[in-house]
């Protein structure tokens, strides 16, 4: 029984929502037609007499300055719509009717999968939204101290945002810290010092590990954010070296031990790692780039599974700086494969190989005569690939958006992408002959092939939705975001833009001209109200007389 009035009410439930969501119009009209019935009793016409004798007696003061509240109040939502909208990418009055009114009309929200579309595959395809939106760690990120701090000083603006700091400093515990770090007391120091939040208090303990012990990390930590130079930082990583090549060479002879010991070796291999990256940085940083292309070879041959550190992105930009192009295609062919994940620098370097073979002799004019040759197009084929991976890229390239230092962590395929990379790889656009000129000519026909909606991609996955959110946590708040695709204006904006600016002219002209008005107003009044009075004359000529008064009698 209680199931059977429960089914009941659901049913019932559904009928009203039915009723209300395609019989509104109908509802609509029988609440007219009742109080036309019953206008005689409530005293309808009395009442509009008497509301139209108080209007009359109103002074044209009163319209002004219910017409310019009207167009504050409507201004005061624009400016705040707009906020909303330039920080969030939302209307506000959309989300407030979306998330509370919709329910209660009995709306249903696209955006929450129903069981069905769930058990068809749409968890498997959140999944993959949430790993495309995944934050990395930027393989060309600039020292802290030596860059980072610099620019600090002389623009007094902080190019890095505290999520951004957060996430190194969960890096960095993950990387450079272990189970066993409590048994000596250095590490354990420093494994207090990653979890610090003040610069000053990570240095103090940086040196104070230093007094106990030899240690690694401690020199790692003082050549991010204490050195001012990029020479300084190298001779503390150099330090860091001749001591974590100890640590590695004791923990290697103890890893099969213990879960302890293979843990603490873990920990030794991925600090050895990173001091022999940051050498080869520092070197190419200082000109000494065929060294810093040795050291970035011989560290892959090494530690050939360490793909998370991306070096080959470091090698990549070396070559490029080398202009060795056939050494830059060898390590395209290598990992530009379909089963490796993709990066702004593999698609735009092999986009920049291709350009490089045809933008020299390359003429808008002459292609549109007599078509692409072969070359052309496989050069404008690899532009729209990259466009499409990132179509942020092609601004910063071609300077039509400033550039900002690049943040510690990329988005991939979002504007911290964009900026790393062309922070560091213009110069090698520029180097190119036309290459920038063959960019500029073809990279927004990339969109005439990407459907939009962008429910599907073309050559790569749907682009993610929530790239603007984590850009604008990576990005510090002087940067304008770059936004794809680009988000039109919401209506209620337009909206309020219409009212406020309606109203604001109704107030100027009833102010200056308040005669005049009151004669269109009137005007407008009467025509507005003449096809109901039309309506009405016509229904009280069909009905006849008796039932008419029999109706109103009731």
């Amino acid at each position: 029984m209680a199931e059977a009035g429960t089914g009941f009410l659901e049913q019932l439930k559904s009928c009203i929502v039915w009723s209300w969501t395609y019989l509104w119009t109908l509802w609509f009209f029988i609440m007219l037609f009742l109080v036309y019935i019953l206008r005689v009793p409530l005293k309808i016409n009395d009442n509009l007499t008497t509301v139209s004798m108080f209007l009359n007696t109103l002074t044209p003061k009163f319209y002004v300055a219910l017409t310019g509240t009207s167009s504050l109040i409507s201004g005061l939502i624009l400016i705040f719509e707009w906020w909303y909208f330039r920080k969030y990418g939302t209307s506000f009055i959309e989300q407030v009717s979306v998330s509370h009114l919709r329910p209660l009309l009995g709306g249903v929200d696209n955006s929450a999968p129903s069981a069905a579309s769930a058990a068809n595959g749409d968890a498997d395809s959140n999944r993959q939204s949430v790993s495309e939106c995944k934050v990395w760690r930027n393989p060309l990120n600039l020292f802290r101290g030596a860059e980072y701090n610099r620019y600090t000083w002389v623009t007094g603006r902080e190019p890095l945002t505290y999520y951004d700091m957060n996430l190194s400093a969960q890096d960095h515990q993950t990387f450079f810290t272990c189970d066993t770090d409590h048994l000596r007391p250095a590490d354990a120091i420093m494994q207090k010092a990653w979890r610090e939040r003040n610069p000053q208090a990570r240095i103090s303990a940086a040196h104070e590990a230093l007094e106990l012990n030899e240690c690694a990390t401690a020199y790692i930590l003082l050549a991010e954010e204490e050195a001012t130079t990029i020479v300084e930082a190298e001779k503390l990583f150099k330090q860091a070296l001749k001591a974590g090549e100890g640590c590695y060479r004791r923990s290697q002879q103890l890893q099969h031990h213990g879960a302890q010991y293979e843990a603490q070796h873990r920990r030794d291999t991925n600090v050895l790692v990173y001091i022999k990256r940051r050498l080869a940085m520092c070197a190419r940083k200082l000109g000494r780039t065929r060294e810093a292309v040795k050291m970035m070879r011989d560290l892959m041959k090494e530690f050939p599974l360490l793909s998370m550190f991306n070096i080959h992105e470091n090698l990549l930009e070396a070559l490029l700086e080398l202009q060795a192009y056939a050494d830059v295609q060898a390590v395209l062919a290598k990992y530009d494969d379909i089963s490796l994940p993709k990066s702004a620098t593999i698609c735009y370097t092999a986009a920049l190989l291709k350009a490089r073979a045809v933008s020299d002799k390359f003429s808008p004019e002459a292609a549109s005569r007599r078509g692409l040759s072969t070359a052309e197009m496989n050069a404008v084929e690899a532009i729209h690939r990259a466009v499409e991976f990132n179509p942020h890229v092609p601004k910063y390239l071609l300077e039509m958006k400033s550039l900002i230092l690049p943040p510690e962590h990329i988005l991939k395929r979002g504007d911290s992408e964009a900026i790393a990379y062309a922070f560091f790889h213009l110069q090698h656009w520029k180097r190119v002959e036309g290459a920038l000129n063959l960019l500029h000519c073809t990279w927004e026909g990339t969109f005439r092939m990407i459907p939009y909606p962008l429910e599907k991609g073309h050559l790569f996955y749907p682009y993610p939705i929530c790239t603007e959110t984590a850009d604008r946590e990576l990005l510090p708040s002087f940067h304008e975001v770059s936004v794809y695709p680009k988000k039109e204006l919401p209506f209620f904006i337009l909206f309020t833009a219409g009212l406020c600016s309606f109203t604001a002219m109704l107030a100027l002209l009833t102010h200056q001209f308040p005669e005049l008005m009151g004669v269109f107003a009137k005007a407008f009044l009467s025509t507005l109200f003449a096809p109901l009075n039309f309506v009405m004359e016509k229904v009280e000529s069909i009905l006849p007389s008796s039932l008419w008064h029999q109706l109103t009698r009731i």
